[in-house]
């Protein structure tokens, strides 16, 4: 017997919700420098007196996930990294699994030794270009992310940098390192060798502006257009 319209359309709802899903289990990041608390491309460490915020509500969520707010279900470090108290390097690996070939960044600060949040920027959001969907090599590093506004950093002092990726999905991705403060001439040295940008990996910048000419009238085209898929769509199910 033929499959019907109706279990057809079951169907492909069905492989594209797979798709999706296959695609936000692959997607990770590492940072490459000043380090990362730990290795949470496939599991993680949760231990529930150091987890901070978000993570110890469930203890059956799938281990491994990034997605778990705020440093991707990595406990605590016990041995920090050095940053200069001038601000410092970050250099990241997108690419490791597939769902980067656009990604958006956010660098956040959490201060104190197990940071209550992680609440203050430290650079403006931007945007990297991948080469593909599919899981790609390259690093990119910015050499000198600085302290948030207002934030004035103590030699000795601990903190928490956090790395958030928005990937092409949509899914938030986190990773951090920990971090203490010391004074540059302490801090080992950044060069080519742990800091630098691959050439498959571009940037964006991310802006709101009012004066783009003809921007109104692409919104108002597919403003229309979307909204004539509910009726599109009921009149496609009446027919089947």
């Amino acid at each position: 017997m033929a499959p019907s319209s109706r279990s057809l359309l079951a169907a492909a709802a069905i492989c594209l919700s797979s798709f999706f899903a296959s695609s936000l289990v692959s997607a990770h990041t590492v940072i490459t420098y000043p380090g990362w608390r730990g290795d949470n491309l496939h599991t993680n460490g949760s231990v529930e007196d150091t987890d901070g915020l978000g993570v110890g509500s469930n203890n059956s969520y799938p281990y491994g996930m990034q997605w778990m707010y705020p440093c991707g279900g990595m406990p605590l470090s016990t041995n920090r990294t050095l940053w200069p108290l001038t601000g410092g390097a970050i250099a990241i690996q997108p690419g490791w699994f597939q769902g980067h070939a656009t990604a958006f960044f956010y660098i956040n600060l959490g201060d104190g030794t197990l940071p209550p949040n992680m609440s203050l920027p430290m650079v403006p959001v931007f945007q990297i270009t991948g080469p593909t969907r599919l899981p790609y090599p390259g690093t990119f590093c910015l050499p000198q992310v600085p302290l948030p506004a207002n934030y004035t950093a103590v030699k000795g002092g601990n903190a928490t940098i956090q790395v958030v990726e928005s990937a092409v999905h949509g899914a938030a991705l986190y990773n951090c390192v920990d971090i203490t403060f010391a004074d540059p001439k302490d801090v080992p040295e950044v060069n080519s060798s742990n800091c630098f940008n691959s050439s498959q990996i571009g940037f964006n910048l991310v802006f709101s502006t009012t004066s783009l000419s003809g921007a109104d009238a692409l919104f108002s085209r597919s403003a229309t257009w979307l909204a004539a898929i509910p009726a599109v769509m009921t009149l496609v199910w009446g027919l089947l």
